[in-house]
């Protein structure tokens, strides 16, 4: 979802017209990595629509998730290019004992590595083709049972649109620094994961639980998407999210 910062068009731009990975005005992108089944908000980066922040947001998902995801984006040319810098492997070619400089390592991408594009055609707003290729990994693809879709992560634009002024269309509240934006973002991706129930992760309760409280009997167990990824066991207060104290990355060991 791309906004702009103090101005439309940056005053250094590369050849395609977007800023500047260094850029502190122009066209910028909020970058989002979704987890589907959980409705979960991994990453959420704010950045230039380039290679580098691609990377970045790729390198932040995969320091939250186990193992090799499948991933589905919208067609951007360097998104594999990302997924293969963070997800490869690396195979030593044997020397062959003969004269002249020995090969070097090759770099591949992760053979569980699954990645497909959905891209749309549009004409003045109006759908025209929808078409899904997978680049990688199709027999797991096949065997996951998953079908190409950016539908759910798409649907986060509108609380994200309503929740932040500076991302509402046609709208005088931009932001004027990218740092700003950046810590909008990553608040509201707190709340969203943490306090705010998700309407299709709710439970039906038990009926020995359904106590009516006045004119209202609870039918349902509110749950977050940070419940349904086994994060939390309640719903957060705004209170918890302000005052919550989380130690330095850099005192934590690697074991937990």
């Amino acid at each position: 979802m791309w906004n702009f910062i103090a101005r439309q068009h940056a005053c250094e731009t590369d050849t395609a017209g977007e800023s500047w990975p260094d850029s502190e005005d122009g066209r910028q992108g909020v970058w989002i990595s979704f987890a589907p089944e959980f409705r979960l908000m991994i990453a959420a980066v704010v950045g230039p629509r380039t290679l580098d922040t691609a990377k970045e947001v790729v390198a932040a998902t995969k320091a939250r998730v186990a193992g090799i995801p499948a991933c589905f984006s919208a067609g951007f040319t360097c998104s594999l290019a990302a997924l293969s810098a963070a997800f490869h492997v690396v195979t030593t070619v044997a020397r062959t004992g003969k004269r002249g400089r020995p090969r070097k390592p090759l770099c591949e991408p992760h053979p569980d590595l699954v990645y497909g594009p959905l891209v749309k055609q549009k004409q003045q707003g109006t759908l025209l083709t929808l078409s899904t290729r997978v680049v990688r990994g199709a027999e797991r693809l096949t065997q996951l049972g998953f079908t190409i879709s950016t539908a759910l992560v798409e649907r986060v634009n509108l609380p994200l649109r309503q929740a932040l002024a500076p991302l509402a269309r046609k709208t005088s509240s931009f932001c004027k620094d990218r740092e700003r934006l950046r810590q909008r973002v990553v608040f509201f991706q707190a709340f969203y994961n943490v306090a705010r129930p998700h309407m299709s992760l709710r439970q039906p309760l038990p009926l020995h639980e359904r106590i009516r409280h006045g004119a209202i009997c609870p039918r349902w167990r509110e749950r977050t998407p940070a419940m349904a990824a086994g994060l939390t066991d309640h719903v957060w207060t705004f209170r918890e999210i302000l005052t919550a104290k989380f130690e330095p990355l850099d005192s934590q060991s690697i074991s937990g």
